[in-house]
């Protein structure tokens, strides 16, 4: 039997590369947050207070322009999207773009719940569907980043100023990690748990003009539970963008969405996340160069994610993947990165700006040390 090499002396400081819920900031403490609201009313003075105070803090971080509101909502980034698409769908036709796992859910729910027929342009794992052969007379539903391909849009250049359709962008992996054109952008989701590093439960939704406009001239032929409610006596609510929320929410989550905020101002806001994002997606470009087992789900480096970056591994299944993850879990070297269930076998690494290039650097190493280890034992 061969023996296996001794692991790696240096180990990643925080080995937390989990693609959601994500790495907290760099010195983040639950002793850290503030308590004054917990046990309050989230509808007390304090609480609206609170509430608007993130979503300011949003608005100044992700450099959202006035014309686009920007409230906090029920069920993560899943249930923004969704509450998205049952106000809003179904007054004009409908394109769904789906290179990965999220996409394809967004088609489902279009078809089966919503009985829309949409047009579907697909792409495998790793490409991205030829974004020319988009009509942008239909409403278009896209992932801006693709989590679990680690696949993104390039830009916003491929959507264009006189579209008759909505843009709806689900942008949960994205968000804080590029310069979005929110010129672009009518309908935006994400939710805390991804680039900030919050906690899960709660979405945020986006929305630009043109969407508050079809939420007004259009009602939908679907019954729209209450949670999804936007419109009363067929005005926007506009409370919801300011604070009040449609449902409870966890007030220590938004003590924790804002210690995140406010650590990203201190960073110098968004250009400082996208730097960091940067220089962690380019340290782990450097490992992967390095080795010749490892590669990059997604070929072409102009639509590659560099916050949820996703990687082929040289003879790799599902069950070695799995092997390979968990050694390096066990030895509290890396949590959370073996690919999405759905994608093909290999290893996802969050790269957004929670995590410190310095812990990518170290994880290196470690992956020679478990590739060797399960490769001889196989």
């Amino acid at each position: 039997m061969t023996e296996l090499s001794a692991p790696p002396a240096t180990k990643p400081t925080r080995p937390y590369f989990s693609s959601g819920p994500c790495a907290k900031p760099p010195g983040w403490a639950p002793e850290k947050l503030k308590t004054e609201v917990l046990g309050r009313s989230h509808r007390s003075k304090l609480g609206k207070t609170r509430l608007q105070y993130a979503i300011d803090l949003m608005r100044e971080m992700l450099q959202l322009p006035d014309t686009h509101r920007i409230g906090i909502v029920p069920g993560s980034d899943t249930g923004a999207f969704e509450m998205a698409m049952w106000t809003m769908l179904g007054a004009k036709p409908v394109t769904a773009l789906a290179w990965e796992s999220f996409g394809e859910g967004w088609v489902t729910d279009a078809v089966k719940q919503l009985g829309l027929d949409p047009t579907v342009i697909r792409a495998d794992y790793g490409a991205l569907p030829d974004l020319g052969q988009v009509d942008w007379s239909n409403d278009v539903l896209f992932t801006w980043n693709g989590t679990t391909s680690g696949v993104r849009v390039p830009n916003g250049d491929w959507i264009p100023d006189n579209r008759e359709g909505l843009s709806f962008a689900d942008a949960t992996s994205a968000v804080f990690a590029y310069d979005i054109p929110w010129d672009k952008i009518d309908v935006a989701t994400f939710s805390w748990q991804k680039v900030l590093g919050g906690e899960g439960g709660h979405g945020v939704l986006i929305l630009g003009p043109r969407a508050v406009e079809r939420l007004e001239s259009y009602t939908p032929k679907w019954p729209l539970p209450k949670v999804f409610r936007l419109v009363s006596k067929g005005k926007l609510a506009e409370g919801v963008f300011k604070g009040e929320t449609i449902n409870t929410p966890s007030m220590l989550a938004v003590e924790d969405a804002i210690f995140a905020l406010e650590w990203a101002k201190g960073l110098g806001g968004l250009e400082g996340l996208i730097a960091r994002s940067d220089a962690n997606a380019a340290a782990l470009d450097r490992i992967v160069a390095e080795r010749s087992w490892l590669g990059h789900l997604a070929a072409d480096p102009a639509s590659r994610s560099k916050t949820s970056v996703c990687l082929t591994v040289e003879g790799a299944d599902e069950a070695l993947i799995k092997k390979l993850a968990g050694l390096l879990e066990a030895e509290h070297a890396a949590y959370d990165i073996a690919g999405y269930r759905d994608a093909p076998a290999g290893l996802r690494i969050w790269c957004g700006a929670t995590v410190d290039a310095a812990d990518i650097e170290a994880l290196g190493p470690w992956l020679d040390w478990a590739y060797a280890s399960v490769t001889v034992s196989a």
